[in-house]
């Protein structure tokens, strides 16, 4: 089984990602499941705006998209900024929204029978609306949402410490992406044995 982590922070590579560091959590709990994981930091890629799958030359969309199609398992991770998901996990279920009409051999929606959970930190409430907006947008394009497959961490109202600056936390946001990472793995067992029918 291969899962895909798509981390949108909006940090390159080197500087640490605190979401990163959670969805690693999560990484940890699929791979002790014999799940193979691939992680891609979009800030790292080049994903221009749009609504289609290959925007040519220079798009790097077109890659992560054939990865998320060997995958039974997706995790979008994202930070909180201003209350909302990120710009760039916006702009990830925007050039997703191509794979609505894309469909397999029984047409069906490419993304069915897989399944998808969220990842949120941020310093300021909100998590819940960044989980709701990333999730109703993953079921549109076609992915099953198992329960509680979400996690996050965050530091009340207002400014504050971020996730790498202090534990506070942790424990709840660890034990629950372990949950996360096994009501996903479970959900994308009973669709491979059952799969939703063309």
């Amino acid at each position: 089984m291969r899962a895909v982590v798509l981390n949108c922070t909006l940090k390159k590579s080197p500087e640490p990602s605190n979401t990163g560091l959670l969805a690693q959590v999560v990484i940890d709990e699929l791979r002790s499941r014999q799940v193979e994981v691939s992680t891609f930091r979009l800030a790292d890629h080049s994903v221009p705006p749009g609504v289609v799958t290959d925007l040519g030359e220079g798009d790097d969309w077109p890659r992560i998209h054939d990865e998320l199609l060997r995958a039974e398992i997706l995790v979008v991770a994202t930070p909180t900024w201003v209350g909302r998901p990120s710009s760039i996990a916006q702009r990830v279920l925007e050039r997703m929204d191509a794979m609505i009409s894309e469909t397999d051999d029984q047409d069906r929606p490419v993304a069915y029978n897989r399944v998808a959970g969220v990842v949120v930190t941020g310093n300021e409430d909100g998590a819940h609306h960044v989980i709701s907006e990333i999730s109703g947008g993953l079921g549109d394009i076609g992915y099953t949402i198992p329960g509680q497959a979400w996690t996050y961490w965050n530091k009340g109202p207002g400014p504050g410490e971020d996730y790498s600056d202090t534990d506070e936390g942790h424990e709840w946001s660890a034990e629950t992406g372990r949950t996360m990472a096994a009501n996903l793995h479970a959900v994308a067992v009973a669709l491979a044995k059952n799969p939703i029918p063309g």
